[in-house]
């Protein structure tokens, strides 16, 4: 008797990197639920018409449909360079081709300090989170794995601290970022694998910009010295950091409620703790205060006025501000004009 033929299917097989992004989404989609979120049915995707986040929409679309979720596109325009407009609106229109339930094109102006860069990130995400079609909605991100490398290695280069170096989060209400184990090249294969068309923005090549000569320079030069795979470990490092980090914060928080007498602190109760569960604590007491662009030296400046104790004087903080210790406690004060 001859064996039965296996079954006879048109259906080609599916492509790995749109797998890949299709699984990253729905682990994502799946742990967001599980935290209480999208109970409105609702779902946003940023687009900015590049691989990442044309593969990132793709891929939501094709999962928020199985899971009864309404995608909503919104196209951030920045107006930074000529024909941006077009831009946008050709990434709309792919947008809309996948099917998605809603499509917006978000005009922004960008101004403020910090320069270019920081001026466009405030603006675009201020205008995604104005843009959420419900108050439990989440937007996604197109953040890759090499952007997460790209962060961690900012991060250290700066020395802003452990908090940094963890890099992005996965799921950071209501940003949401599925990408972040998915390479680069696995989103630009996937854009090929659909049909998609991605704009290639200038500025990701120019080197005038730290992050792109991180991308084009020091990234490649890691990965050949030290024989591949950075990225990957760097964006490991970050999600290990992470665990560390929200595990010290909440011991942190827990040593902020003992200590906190009012507006002050009790220096009783700090004096006892490890300083970098005391300077965790300090921190997010001075920024409940009211303190802003706290530096490391600052914070440090502050914790000595518990952990090297001389009867030195207050603190100059941002604000007009100053931190004292007086009668066992350490409260902030305006500064005397």
């Amino acid at each position: 008797m001859a064996a039965p033929r296996p079954p006879v299917t048109d259906r080609p097989a599916l492509d790995a990197s749109v797998a890949a992004v299709r699984t990253a989404v729905r682990r994502l989609l799946t742990a967001a639920r599980a935290e209480g979120h999208l109970d409105g049915g609702d779902l946003a995707v940023a687009v900015s018409g590049g691989a990442d986040s044309l593969a990132l929409a793709a891929g939501a679309q094709h999962v928020a449909a199985s899971a009864g979720l309404r995608l909503h596109g919104l196209v951030v325009d920045h107006g930074l360079q000529a024909g941006s407009a077009e831009v946008a609106r050709r990434a709309a229109e792919q947008l809309a081709g996948l099917g998605l339930h809603r499509v917006r094109v978000l005009p922004v102006e960008v101004t403020g300090p910090g320069g270019p860069e920081a001026a466009a990130r405030r603006a675009r995400y201020a205008a995604l989170r104005s843009a959420l079609p419900t108050p439990d909605a989440l937007v996604l991100l197109g953040h890759t794995r090499d952007d997460q490398a790209e962060t961690v290695l900012l991060g250290l280069g700066r020395g802003s601290g452990p908090r940094s170096i963890a890099g992005m989060r996965p799921l950071d209400p209501p940003l949401a970022r599925p990408l972040l184990g998915v390479s680069r090249a696995t989103t630009e294969a996937a854009c090929a694998a659909l049909g998609l068309v991605p704009w290639s923005d200038p500025h990701n090549a120019d080197p005038t910009f730290t992050r792109v000569r991180l991308r084009t320079e020091a990234l490649p030069l890691l990965e050949d010295v030290l024989n591949h795979g950075v990225a990957d470990a760097l964006a490991r490092t970050a999600a290990q950091l992470r665990e560390d980090c929200d595990a010290l914060d909440a011991l942190a928080d827990d040593l902020f409620a003992e200590a906190t007498r009012g507006d002050t602190l009790d220096v009783a109760v700090l004096a006892g703790a490890p300083a970098a569960l005391r300077r965790r604590a300090l921190r997010g007491w001075l920024r409940g205060l009211g303190v802003r662009q706290l530096t490391d030296a600052q914070l440090r400046s502050v914790d000595a006025l518990v952990g090297e104790w001389r009867g030195q004087g207050g603190v100059w903080l941002p604000g007009g501000l100053v931190a004292r210790r007086a009668h066992g406690r350490l409260c902030v004060d305006p500064t005397e004009s």
